[in-house]
């Protein structure tokens, strides 16, 4: 009875570890997406443990009449799928502020928003990460006052 139950723990132990993937310390790169007409985000991601990390985003658009940032920051959870692929889910908030002005309106505004995230990423051999993610946010000021869906494609850096 010894014996299987030292060989039973012996698997477990086995299983848990031979499942364990650990992530990157830190990944920088893009997240491209529509980000509710923010485009391009500077992406970091520092790991907390083998399968927790927090991610920080950093988007901004500069146009003829407006110019706007968002800083998003959220802490996922990750789950691995395969040998390199994982999954993730995610929850967070940020803030972003919007200046508009065409010469006759002019308007400003600092917003702050709820997000979660769920995504697929694939780790290469060589240092590279790339993700697709679906972030839902929902935002609380009068230029971003609703529920907004964001899908983008991350390229990120490792090491």
């Amino acid at each position: 009875m010894k014996k299987v139950f030292l060989l039973a723990i012996a698997l477990i132990g086995f299983t848990l570890t031979s499942n364990a993937q650990a992530i990157a310390d830190n990944a920088l790169g893009l997240r491209l997406g529509d980000s509710d007409g923010f485009g391009a985000e500077i992406s970091y991601q520092r790991a907390l443990a083998d399968n927790n990390r927090l991610e920080f985003d950093l988007g901004w658009r500069d146009g003829n009449n407006y110019d706007g940032f968002k800083l998003a920051g959220l802490y996922q959870w990750v789950f691995p799928l395969d040998d390199m692929f994982n999954w993730y889910v995610g929850a967070g908030g940020g803030l972003g502020s919007f200046d508009y002005d065409n010469g006759t309106v002019s308007d400003s505004e600092t917003f702050f928003f709820a997000a979660g995230d769920i995504g697929i990423e694939y780790n290469f051999d060589i240092p590279l990460l790339i993700s697709l993610d679906f972030r839902p946010e929902i935002g609380f000021g009068d230029f971003n006052d609703d529920l907004d869906f964001d899908i983008a494609l991350g390229i990120r850096y490792q090491f």
